[in-house]
């Protein structure tokens, strides 16, 4: 049996993956998380009863936590997924985004090399340290063209601008360092337990509360639309038999410009919850953010050739599980938008899960 860290599991990709690698392998996994406001552990309940499961409450810049859950759990493979990704957040409040993303990476990088250079021989030669980055890093496209794993960087926000950051960090490492790992750049994810700062699951909420969808700009700017129980099933394929060294790209092949997002939603919702229809006549265009870049776009076929990935999901279906997901878990909307879920920290859950 494998034991897996993953950083950032109560967030919205961290808390997936940890769900479906309970659910559908006989690993052990540790999760860590500094519980921030993004940082849910109701995301988490659906396995946190698995004697498979552990939680730790640590943040990723403190080093004498990282090394205390890294020494006490012994991870074959670690997963570092912990990191602040909202884009507007970052504009308005930059320092977080660097020392979350880039020292924290660092502070990972350093207690996870130590650790590994202590293994035995053939758990050394084993162990893998994965990073989940975002293809934000390579700035943005024209009309054609897509990102790859070779493309140039070139940030344009503070978030991506840190996310670059750890990104060479993690190169600089394995290069210089030997150390084992691997990164992946993906598209915009979506899906279930999805924080409603993002623009899916706040369009879907606003629509289902009657409230405006604000569109950024002339809402044509395109993203590449990936399922998030996708991309956990990608990560995995990545740890299990990614190369050292290696950087991976997983996208969604799922452009579509802002616009055609919300009105799929909003056709999506007048179905399953007509009551509000038609959703369209709240859509609202709004003055665009700085630096919105244009385009995202992913070619991921490196990861499909050379690990067999391929999506389950479709931009469409996917798109309908989740707006069906959040109609079907009212108390999980509810206690995020009223804030309650950040006093969910149960001492005796902690203490349990710690223990």
């Amino acid at each position: 049996m494998k034991t897996v860290l993953v950083t950032g599991a109560a967030g919205f990709i961290g808390s997936c993956v940890v769900r479906q690698w309970i659910q559908d392998t006989d690993w052990k996994v540790v999760a860590l998380d500094a519980l921030t406001y993004a940082g849910n552990l109701a995301s988490l309940a659906p396995v946190s009863d698995s004697g498979r499961f552990q939680f730790v409450p640590a943040d990723i810049r403190d080093a004498e936590a990282v090394r205390a859950a890294i020494t006490g759990y012994q991870p074959d493979l670690i997963a570092h997924l912990a990191a602040e990704s909202h884009v507007d957040r970052s504009i308005h409040g930059p320092r977080d985004f660097i020392e979350t993303n880039v020292v924290g990476t660092f502070v990972m990088l350093e207690e996870a090399r130590a650790y590994w250079a202590a293994l035995p021989e053939e758990r050394k030669a084993n162990f893998r340290f994965h990073h989940i980055s975002t293809d934000e890093v390579f700035g943005t496209l024209g009309e054609d063209g897509y990102f790859s794993e070779t493309t140039a960087y070139a940030p344009n926000s503070p978030y991506s601008a840190s996310k670059a950051g750890s990104d060479h960090l993690v190169r600089a490492w394995y290069h210089t360092y030997g150390f084992p790992a691997v990164t992946t750049n993906c598209s915009n994810n979506y899906g279930p337990y999805h924080f409603p700062e993002k623009l899916i699951p706040l369009m879907i909420l606003n629509g289902l509360a009657g409230k405006p969808l604000p569109v950024y700009g002339d809402g044509k700017n395109i993203r590449d639309w990936l399922f998030v129980e996708d991309h956990a099933r990608a990560l995995r394929l990545v740890l299990e038999r990614g190369q050292v060294g290696e950087v991976y790209c997983i996208g969604g092949r799922a452009e579509r410009t802002n616009l055609q997002v919300v009105s799929l939603l909003c056709e999506i919702l007048d179905e399953l919850h007509p009551k509000g229809a038609p959703h369209n006549r709240l859509v609202t265009f709004v003055k665009d953010r700085p630096g919105h870049d244009r385009r995202y776009a992913i070619d991921c076929s490196k990861i499909e050739q050379e690990l067999g990935w391929k999506q389950q999901e479709s931009f469409e279906t996917g798109l309908r599980k989740t707006v069906q997901w959040f109609l079907d878990n009212p108390e999980w909307v509810q206690n995020v938008q009223s804030g309650d879920y950040r006093h969910w920290v149960d001492l005796n859950y902690a203490e349990r899960s710690t223990g």
